[in-house]
């Protein structure tokens, strides 16, 4: 932050520019001098990558919405089918006048533009619990990022990376959906896990109802999960993998701060254990993802599970030109 105290209309001048170039830099037509000018104004004071930080949250709230006839209070108008971007410049522009103007943002809310709360979530070296502002509960799992807007007719949670589970407060008229990777989850009241990792997700489901879709942009509803089912799915899946499954200490351990391995072959259990890893492991080879694990570890220590592979199996560890740790099978005699 700036060390020199700013009075209130140099900070909002500092507000309004972040707002400017966020719109600018998102634009297809942005040249490169604009973008050289932008990375000079975005260091030359703290205070400005911390508004223009801020302002990247609004587009990504913008992105949920969808696009409504009204432009602004009292303006009916019909914005043009092509140009999603321009659409979401509107939504950014109309998300910076909710911070400027309370009328604004009454309208705002009213027309299902911006939402009424807004929060950005983050658990990094320790497990976090939250109340949203609904009153719906989310745990959040070691390195896990996930924002919440509420919306008029919805609430929306996009889990950026991690793992979290959910307690849904009911409410049949404001659903609540949580998008991860390229699909989402659509639910009213319930409880349930959602795993991610790089482009795969797993949604499992405790009680209640869910709709699960791999893609948000098909049309339909999705596949329904009940108590005790599983889906699955990674990107340019058209559709979710559903199985039968069960609440057991695999899925929720994370909750307690563990990591259960139930005799899973490495290529399953190294995006379990990466989860936890600043540097992930990779396997050399086919042969030896082949290889079997179990156990139970700390969520904590994952590092000691990892020195500990050639004790366990018949492997031992290198490192790749990239800097990761390679799992190598001994060779046979």
């Amino acid at each position: 932050m700036s060390e020199t105290r700013l009075t209130e209309a140099q900070y909002d001048a500092i507000t309004e520019a972040a707002a400017q170039w966020c719109m600018r830099v998102h634009e297809p037509d942005c040249t490169d001098r604009e973008r050289e000018a932008f990375a000079e104004w975005l260091n030359a004071d703290p205070l400005h990558a911390f508004e223009y930080e801020a302002m990247l949250d609004i587009w990504d709230v913008s992105e949920h919405l969808q696009q409504p006839l009204p432009m602004a209070a009292g303006v009916v108008q019909k914005l043009p089918v092509a140009r999603r971007k321009r659409w979401q410049t509107l939504a950014v522009a109309a998300a910076i006048t909710l911070i400027a103007a309370p009328v604004a943002a009454y309208s705002g809310w009213q027309l299902g533009w911006v939402p009424s709360s807004y929060q950005r979530l983050q658990a990094d070296t320790q497990l976090k619990t939250v109340t949203l502002p609904d009153g719906s509960e989310v745990e959040l799992n070691l390195g896990t990022q996930l924002t919440f807007a509420n919306y008029k007719d919805q609430r929306r949670v996009t889990l950026n990376k991690g793992e979290a589970f959910f307690k849904v407060s009911h409410d049949v008229t404001h659903p609540f959906f949580v998008r991860a990777g390229e699909g989402q989850v659509r639910v009213t009241g319930t409880q349930f896990n959602v795993w991610t990792y790089e482009d795969q997700v797993k949604v499992t489901l405790l009680e209640g109802s869910v709709l699960v879709t791999s893609n948000k942009r098909l049309s339909g509803e999705g596949l329904r999960l009940e108590p005790g089912m599983q889906a699955r799915y990674k990107a340019g899946d058209y559709a979710p993998q559903i199985n039968q499954t069960y609440a057991n200490a695999q899925d929720l351990a994370w909750r307690n701060g563990k990591l259960v391995l139930d005799n899973l072959s490495l290529s399953d259990a190294l995006p379990l254990i990466n989860r936890y890893l600043d540097t992930p492991l990779v396997l050399a080879d086919s042969a030896t993802g082949k290889l079997r694990i179990g156990g139970v570890f700390n969520t904590q220590d994952i590092d000691r599970l990892v020195t500990s592979l050639p004790k366990v199996l018949p492997v031992y560890l290198s490192i790749s030109q990239n800097g990761n740790p390679v799992i190598n099978g001994q060779p046979q005699g």
